[in-house]
């Protein structure tokens, strides 16, 4: 009886522990079908069917504005682009055309864009010297951060201050006044020690804080609107190694963390913040990444490879459009394993990232950014606006960065009057006058709201502000677009911008 009932015991405990086993097993697949199967799908259907532009047409990073113009490229031959230039403004004078200047367009609402126009290409006006003794690098507009970083890195220098890819332009940066994950730093102006312009009369002047400083500050963040941006003085800094940090938090935590983490920590070289699109955690959930400094014995200079594809990363990032599920799964992965957390990395290498690994490559569809500049106070009282807004137009949110930046005493059209912080928004739409139109009321609500708190938008994206907004949120406009009518009394330099604000 004893050894029947052991028996019998034995087997019922055998049975439960393969119910177990069985169980676990088939929750753990479950667990793991789901997110492999959504990663497949994704990847698989992450193909590239972009049409090429018709030819005699250009278009901005918007993938909205296709426009036919006529296409000058500018090279840089010592002696010969500015007579090249000087000759291509008198014809326009004389042909009553207009001139756009164009580096990467990378911006969105046809900044260098004018229909019919001549459009100034300027990439291959790109090049570069550096003066170790000043630390000053010379470069012309056109070049890209692309080879600027690495030319800097062989010589142990960096970009003092740049936004968070590659593929941009000097000058295009420049007419943009960009930021970047460069914590308590004023926008890319203060970087900026001078530059040559042409004038629309073809004159080539200084500008510096000294000489000629009014057309300084226009320039910097002037959308190239007062002439063309020929070379630039650039203040760079020492290359660095760094060790990131990352703390995940709750929204309404995020400045008092920063100041915790970042303010008056001399050894926080960058630093930046990520918020949850997920449903479950919408805009109430961040996390703040900080790069600290590792001493300077142990740094070495190394060569910068180029980025290869992203392979996961991007399918985990391009599997949130449109799904709540690719929202959480993003999200909680980031959580985990996201970024660079107890790595070793070089400034250069962080700065030298192309937003092409990301990017979309669907013909029917685009990614549009937005920027919204809040004061520290008001950073909460924005987001519990946004909480609201962004699902009521039913915006695809599909990331937002946060950055610090420090007031700006430069800059004309200066969008950070104080201390800041920059709110970059991500968000996919379809390429229809339906998916525009909604895109057009939700940009507007948003800018609202920023505006409602002591906030403003940033100008290099999609002219959905209405011209009213625009003013309220840069009271000095009306005395910018006066001054660029004193400087181009010919309003040879125009762009969609300007066409929209300006007259």
């Amino acid at each position: 009886m004893q050894r029947s009932y052991r028996s019998k015991f034995l087997k019922n405990r055998l049975k439960i522990i393969l119910l177990v086993l069985v169980a676990t097993t088939t929750i753990a697949l479950t667990v793991i079908a789901r997110p492999v199967a959504h990663l497949t799908l994704t990847a698989w259907s992450d193909r590239d069917d972009r049409q090429p532009l018709p030819s005699g047409t250009v278009d901005d990073a918007s993938h909205l504005n296709q426009t036919q113009v006529t296409i000058k490229q500018v090279k840089s031959q010592p002696g010969v682009a500015e007579v090249i230039l000087q000759s291509v403004l008198r014809d326009a004078l004389r042909q009553g055309k207009k001139v756009a200047i164009a580096g990467s367009r990378h911006t969105m609402g046809g900044h260098t864009l004018y229909t019919k126009g001549i459009s100034l290409g300027m990439l291959h006006f790109n090049r570069m010297q550096f003066n170790p003794a000043t630390k000053i690098l010379t470069v012309q507009s056109g070049a890209k951060w692309s080879d600027i970083i690495p030319y800097l890195n062989e010589r142990g220098y960096s970009v003092a201050v740049m936004q968070s890819n590659n593929d941009f332009s000097v000058g295009g940066t420049m007419s943009a006044n960009a930021h970047g994950w460069q914590h308590n730093s004023p926008p890319f102006a203060s970087t900026v020690e001078a530059f040559r312009l042409m004038l629309a009369s073809g004159k080539v002047v200084e500008c510096s804080r000294q000489e000629n400083p009014e057309l300084f500050s226009l320039v910097l963040g002037g959308y190239g609107l007062f002439g063309i941006i020929l070379d630039v003085d650039l203040r760079v800094v020492p290359n660095e190694t760094y060790i990131a940090e990352r703390f995940v938090i709750k929204s309404e935590k995020y400045i008092e963390t920063y100041r915790q983490q970042v303010d008056g920590a001399a050894t926080i070289g960058m630093a930046y913040g990520r918020l949850s699109v997920a449903p479950e955690s919408f805009l109430q959930e961040a996390i703040l990444t900080t790069y600290r400094q590792v001493p300077q014995a142990t740094h070495a200079i190394v060569s910068l490879e180029k980025q290869a594809e992203s392979g996961l990363p991007r399918t985990v990032f391009r599997g949130s459009i449109g799904s709540n599920y690719g929202k959480s799964l993003r999200w909680q992965l980031e959580k985990i394993v996201g970024g660079e957390a107890g790595n070793r990395v070089l400034r250069n290498q962080i700065l030298n990232r192309p937003s092409t690994l990301f990017e979309n490559r669907q013909q029917a569809e685009t990614d549009i950014l937005h920027e919204y500049f809040i004061p520290p106070k008001s950073l909460e009282a924005f987001l519990e606006q946004c909480r609201t807004i962004i699902p009521k137009y039913e915006g695809d949110l599909l990331n937002v960065t946060v950055r610090n930046v420090h007031q700006d005493n430069d800059s004309f059209l200066r969008y950070a009057d104080q201390e800041v912080f920059g709110l970059v928004m991500l968000f996919h739409q379809q390429r229809t006058q339906e998916g525009e139109a909604k895109m057009q009321v939700m940009t507007q609500k948003l800018i609202e709201a920023a505006l409602a708190v002591g906030g403003r938008y940033y100008l290099p994206y999609r002219l959905h502000a209405t011209p009213e907004q625009f003013r309220r949120a840069y009271p000095q406009a009306a005395k910018f677009f006066a001054l660029k009518r004193k400087y181009d009394p010919n309003g040879i330099f125009q762009n969609y911008f300007y066409l929209k604000y300006g007259r």
